[in-house]
């Protein structure tokens, strides 16, 4: 078992904020020649703002990257330092993609990156997480809904599969996924929350 220090763990923490800080979305909308996506839909980064371009292809690559990023800070982590530095790269990669310092903080909502973690972290419970996603959505047409139940059920699944040593860092990222979506439950409430592909 790998023991780490201090200095360690935060250089971890580091690389994986800067790992999850990557704006995918933004970099393909505009590589694509979809404008600024700064200025479409609600001006998120993820995907199901990507999405209110028009380019299903492109939103698909921005779900498929910005999930990459949670895995692979995780999997680098995981590798090189063990897995308390891998929950802390992961937590650090989320709060990255909430909050890149390229984007003046203003970042995406999680649910993509989350996702990726879950799957890096324990893959069982990761498709079970995406299955639970996909019958929200399904059910909802909310990509919001989706990610919050997604999110809420991560805690639970690690328990019952086995992977207790993960709760505290699902519980984490379900807390902090809740949080970026406080504005979307409000809609949810009001009634008010759009399906996927209309505009906030």
């Amino acid at each position: 078992m790998i023991e780490n220090t201090l200095f360690i763990i935060l250089l971890w923490a580091a690389l994986g904020y800067l790992i999850g800080s990557v704006p995918f979305g933004v970099v393909i909308a505009r590589v694509m020649g979809l404008g600024n996506l700064r200025d479409i839909g609600s001006g998120n980064i993820g995907a199901t703002n990507v999405l209110r371009t028009g380019s299903k292809p492109a939103a698909a690559a921005t779900l498929v990257l910005d999930a990459a990023k949670g895995a692979v800070a995780l999997l680098l982590a995981r590798a090189v330092a063990g897995e308390d530095a891998a929950q802390v790269a992961a937590f650090a990669a989320m709060i990255g993609h909430c909050y890149p310092v390229w984007l003046k903080f203003k970042g995406g909502k999680g649910v993509a990156t989350f996702i990726g973690v879950m799957l890096a972290f324990a893959w069982p419970v990761g498709i079970a997480v995406c299955l639970v996603w996909l019958a929200v959505v399904a059910l909802t047409r909310q990509s919001s809904r989706g990610g919050l139940a997604a999110a809420a059920s991560s805690s639970i699944l690690t328990v019952l599969m086995g992977y207790g040593f993960g709760y505290l860092l699902s519980l984490a990222l379900t807390v902090f996924i809740i949080w970026r979506h406080r504005a979307n439950i409000a809609r949810i409430r009001a009634g008010t929350e759009p399906k996927i592909g209309q505009k906030d």
